[in-house]
């Protein structure tokens, strides 16, 4: 898991650079133009594809769909202004407390 965390840190720094890069010098700067809604597009595209390829049990497959994911996931948050520390820090909030309970516990 050490390995994962220090490629995404590595990843969103990238992400990151190319904030209002040349849309056509980069795919990411591209994506970051078109802004949040086409990179929720994008991701929702990654997640119906991570899914089919853990239904197939495409291992390989599921890895490479779940990279696009990830990598889609952290564009999005760019786009959006939000910052993966956020996303860490409700993790954190919901660490040591059953996924039933916390849900329970949502406004509604």
């Amino acid at each position: 898991m050490q390995r994962l965390t220090e490629t995404l840190a590595r990843l969103n720094a990238t992400i990151q650079t190319r904030r209002g890069a040349d849309p056509s010098s980069s795919y990411t700067a591209r994506l970051l133009a078109e802004g949040p809604e086409r990179a929720a597009k994008k991701f929702g595209e990654e997640a119906i594809e991570t899914v089919v390829a853990a239904i197939q049990g495409d291992a390989d497959a599921l890895a490479a769909e779940s990279a696009d994911l990830l990598y889609h996931w952290l564009v999005l948050l760019a786009a959006s202004g939000v910052d993966p520390d956020a996303v860490a820090a409700k993790l954190d909030a919901r660490e040591g407390r059953s996924g039933l309970d916390e849900k329970a516990a949502r406004p509604k």
